[in-house]
């Protein structure tokens, strides 16, 4: 299934979404529009149990190569009709979702896993989209640069809190402070992604990991487990994920999704999960908003 849009494409296949940023003349440079559909996609995503997990990519040479800055130095001016091209709300009314709106609150709400490969360059804004994805990994010719200093702008998208959660706050304030492009190899060395290939080995390694999500682990589980980690991994001690990890483990023991996995792994054969997150999510869930 294809879905059409001006700024991506979004095509899904056995349980996959592969979402490409797709503006390879502009190195997939970054417009309202490409937001707006990135967080339509996404929330399609959440909706549809067909998908099971989401993987991004850009066409041609460059993953985003930030800001479309084509309007030039009011490029980032929302105030005027040049900058509202990258920045204005172009959402057409897209409700906020646990306060958070956007194409940062569709990926971060997103009950299904996403997948980020950088098959390019990924500076400034098409770098810090994709920090709410959960994982993330490279071509060895990938770039990468948090350069908002070097423009007179701050980190944008969430990133002050989402880039130390991932890189340490010491590796966040390096790469932001200054600014510097920086390798794959040190976006490796750093915990920016976790894993780096060649070009052409990329998609492939990148789809071999959606797959194994895919084939493998129970879609409600994995709804819920990356929100744990997600949401629980910051506090102060591990009372608060024990307040919600042992209620979960509870309601999820009585499901059939459980009784499969055991017998599946008993049995040693494939499971075959029939739980659906449009219909099975534990009453608890969402938990933070109780």
């Amino acid at each position: 299934m294809t879905s059409a849009y001006q700024h991506i494409l979004s095509d899904v296949a056995d349980g996959i979404m592969q979402i490409t940023l797709n503006r390879p003349d502009k190195l997939n440079a970054y417009t309202a529009t490409m937001g707006a559909e990135l967080a339509a996609a996404f929330d399609l995503a959440d909706a549809d149990d067909a998908v099971r997990v989401v993987l991004v990519t850009g066409a041609g040479r460059g993953f985003c190569a930030g800001a479309d800055m084509s309007a030039g130095a009011g490029a980032f001016d929302t105030t005027s009709a040049e900058g509202s091209v990258s920045f204005g709300d172009v959402s057409g009314g897209r409700p906020a979702r646990s306060g958070g709106s956007g194409m940062v609150g569709a990926v971060f709400e997103c009950r299904k896993p996403s997948i980020c490969a950088f098959n390019g360059a990924a500076v400034g804004v098409g770098l810090t989209l994709t920090l709410p994805m959960d994982i993330r990994i490279a071509a060895d010719t990938a770039k990468f640069g948090f350069v908002f200093a070097r423009r007179g702008l701050v980190p944008e998208a969430g990133s002050a809190w989402f880039l130390p959660r991932l890189v340490g706050l010491p590796q966040a304030l390096r790469w932001c402070l200054d600014g510097a492009l920086f390798s794959a190899d040190e976006a490796l060395k750093g915990g920016l992604v976790s894993e780096v290939t060649t070009a052409e080995e990329l998609l492939p390694r990148a789809r071999a990991i959606a797959r194994s999500v895919a084939d493998n682990t129970a879609p409600i589980s994995v709804a819920i487990t990356r929100q744990m980690l997600w949401r629980l991994s910051p506090q102060d001690s591990p009372w608060p994920a024990l307040q919600v990890d042992g209620a979960l483990a509870m309601a999820l023991g009585a499901t059939d999704d459980v009784r499969e996995g055991v017998s599946a792994f008993l049995e040693k054969r494939p499971p075959s999960f029939p739980g659906k997150v449009s219909s099975g999510m534990p009453k608890s869930y969402p938990w933070w908003e109780g």
